[in-house]
C-alpha cells in the first residue's frame, strides 16, 4: 500500500536566508575566482545534489527581451557544449536561413532561486550566444559587454561599476497590458505617492515580497520604496561591476512581473503608462575603478569629479542625439521626456537640475559618479552599458568647456526624430555595427509605424501591445 504521507515531490527548496548567503558567495567567486575553476565547481555541485531537476538559462535578444530555457540537469552536464536553439524564432535574432544558434553557459553566473518564485527544484544561469560557427553572436549584447569589459580590464586595467534606480507600475490585473484599452486605460492600485502608502497596503505588500526575493538572490537591496506617482514602485540594489547589475536589472524584472502575477496585478516597466503622472526612469549610475581606486574621484576638481570623468561626460553629451534610441527604445519611452515632470530631456550636466539628462550626484572618493537619467526601464540594459561606455571611452568630445552652451539643446521628442538620428550617425555605425544597426532600426521603425506620429494626450493602445517587452506573440505579426 502507498504510503500517502511520503512527498512524491522532493525538489531543492531553500529558505530565504540561506539562499542570500549562497548567492552572495558565489557573487563574490565571479569576481575573485577563474571561470574554469568555477565551472568545475559548479559542474561537481549539480551532479551532487539530487534535488534539482532542471537549470534555467536566459539570455537577452537586441531589443532587450528576456527569454528563458529550463534545461535537464543531466542532459546539460552532458550536452553544455552543443545547446542549440532556432534563432529565427526569436524576433531580434536572426534571419530564417542563420537559424541555428547556439548557448554557452556562463557558469560563474549561478543563482540559487526562492522556489515560491520560480518553482522549486530549479537554480539560473545566464547564457552567451554563438553563431553556428561558435563565434560569439554579433547581436548578442551580453557578450559584446562581457567581451569588451574584458579587454577593457587587460589592455587598461580599468573595471566600470553600475547601479541603476529602475522604476515600474502596479497596475489592476493580471495581462494588463496584454488587454490594454486606450478608453479604459489602466486601473491604479494605490492612490498614495512617495514614502507614505500603508504598511499592509497591495503596493507595500507586493514591494516587500519582491525586496525579499531579490535580497535572497543576493541583489544585496539597499532601499525599497513606493515611487512619487501613484501605485509606482522603486527597489534598489547595491553598485556592482557591469556585468553582474545587467543581469540583475533583467532578473529583478522578471522577479516583480511574477510576484505582481501572483497576487493578481501586473507590474509594467513601461516609461509612461498614465499620462498626466510621473513616468518611470532607470537611472544609471556609473563609475570606473582601477587599482581599486574610483578614477572618476578627484579630491578639488569641479564637483570632485576627476578630468577622466569630465571627458567621460562631454563625450556623453556631445553623442546624445544619436545614441537615444538605445536607451529609448519605445514609442512609449518619448512620452516620459515631459519637463512637466521632471524629465530629463534637456542635453546638459548638473549637480542639481533634475532635468538634466546627467547629473552628478554628491560623492566622496568611494561614492563618486554619473548618473545617467534619460535611460528608460523598458531599454536593453546590456545594449544601454555597451553603448554608454563604448560613447564615454571612445566618442569625440563637446568643444565647450564642462559641458556649457549657450543654448540648451535637448532629447528627441518622439521615436521618429530619434531613429533619424540614429539612421544618420556614422558614431553608431562604429561602435555597434552596421548590421546591428540595421537590424536595431527595422524594429524600432516596425513600432513607430504601429502607433499615431503625434504622441498627443492619450496613451494609444498601440504604443502598448506592440511594446517589445508586452509578452503578446498573436500579435507580433498582426499589423
Amino acid at each position: 500500500m502507498q504510503d500517502n504521507n511520503f512527498p512524491l515531490k522532493q525538489f531543492l527548496e531553500i529558505p530565504y536566508a540561506q539562499l542570500e548567503e549562497m548567492n552572495l558567495r558565489a557573487k563574490e567567486k565571479q569576481q575573485s575566482v577563474d571561470s574554469k575553476q568555477l565551472e568545475e565547481e559548479y559542474r561537481l555541485y549539480l551532479q551532487k545534489e539530487k534535488k534539482l531537476k532542471a537549470v534555467t538559462l536566459c539570455f537577452t535578444d537586441i531589443e532587450g527581451r528576456f527569454h528563458m530555457l529550463d534545461y535537464d540537469k543531466k542532459y546539460l552536464l552532458e550536452s553544455s557544449s552543443n545547446l542549440t536553439f532556432d534563432g529565427s524564432s526569436i524576433r531580434g535574432f536572426t534571419a530564417q536561413h542563420e537559424s541555428d544558434l547556439r548557448l554557452d553557459v556562463d557558469w560563474s553566473s549561478i543563482m540559487w532561486l526562492p522556489s515560491d518564485v520560480f518553482g522549486s527544484g530549479k537554480v539560473i544561469m545566464f547564457a552567451d550566444v554563438l553563431d553556428r560557427n561558435r563565434n560569439p553572436y554579433i547581436s548578442d549584447f551580453r557578450g559584446q559587454l562581457k567581451s569588451f569589459l574584458k579587454r577593457l580590464k587587460a589592455e587598461k586595467a580599468i573595471t566600470a561599476y553600475t547601479a541603476t534606480e529602475t522604476e515600474g507600475f502596479l497596475v489592476e490585473g493580471v495581462g494588463a497590458e496584454q488587454n490594454f484599452d486606450e478608453d479604459i486605460g489602466f486601473k491604479l492600485i494605490s492612490a498614495g505617492g512617495y514614502y507614505h502608502s500603508l504598511p499592509l497596503d497591495r503596493l507595500r505588500r507586493f514591494i516587500d515580497a519582491a525586496a525579499e526575493a531579490q535580497r535572497a538572490m543576493g541583489f544585496g537591496n539597499e532601499k525599497d520604496h513606493p515611487e512619487v506617482a501613484p501605485s509606482q514602485f522603486e527597489l534598489n540594489f547595491g553598485y556592482t561591476e557591469v556585468l553582474r547589475a545587467c543581469d540583475q536589472i533583467q532578473l529583478y524584472k522578471l522577479v516583480c512581473r511574477q510576484v505582481a502575477n501572483n497576487m493578481g496585478m501586473t507590474a509594467t516597466f513601461l516609461p509612461k503608462p498614465i499620462a498626466g503622472i510621473n513616468g518611470s526612469g532607470m537611472h544609471t549610475n556609473l563609475s570606473l575603478g582601477k587599482s581599486g581606486k574610483n578614477i572618476f574621484y578627484q579630491k578639488g576638481g569641479q564637483d570632485n569629479l576627476s578630468e577622466i570623468a569630465w571627458d567621460f561626460i562631454l563625450k556623453i553629451l556631445n553623442h546624445a542625439p544619436e545614441i537615444s534610441l538605445t536607451f529609448g527604445s519605445s514609442v512609449n519611452a518619448y512620452r516620459r521626456l515631459d519637463p512637466h515632470f521632471e524629465a530629463p530631456n534637456q542635453i546638459k550636466v548638473s549637480p542639481i537640475d533634475r532635468g538634466s539628462m546627467i547629473r552628478i550626484p554628491e560623492g566622496n572618493e568611494k561614492s563618486a559618479r554619473i548618473e545617467i537619467r534619460a535611460v528608460a526601464p523598458d531599454s536593453n540594459p546590456y545594449l544601454v552599458l555597451y553603448t554608454i561606455l563604448k560613447t564615454g571611452l571612445e566618442g569625440k568630445k563637446l568643444n565647450n568647456p564642462k559641458g556649457r552652451r549657450e543654448r540648451v539643446r535637448f532629447l528627441p521628442g518622439t521615436i521618429h526624430d530619434a531613429i533619424r538620428l540614429f539612421k544618420a550617425s556614422d558614431f553608431i555605425s562604429r561602435i555597434l555595427g552596421e548590421e546591428n544597426k540595421q537590424k536595431y532600426l527595422s524594429f524600432k521603425e516596425a513600432a513607430a509605424d504601429r502607433s499615431p506620429k503625434e504622441l498627443g494626450k492619450k496613451i494609444k493602445t498601440s504604443e502598448i501591445i506592440y511594446h517589445h517587452e508586452v509578452a503578446n506573440q498573436v500579435l507580433w505579426n498582426n499589423f
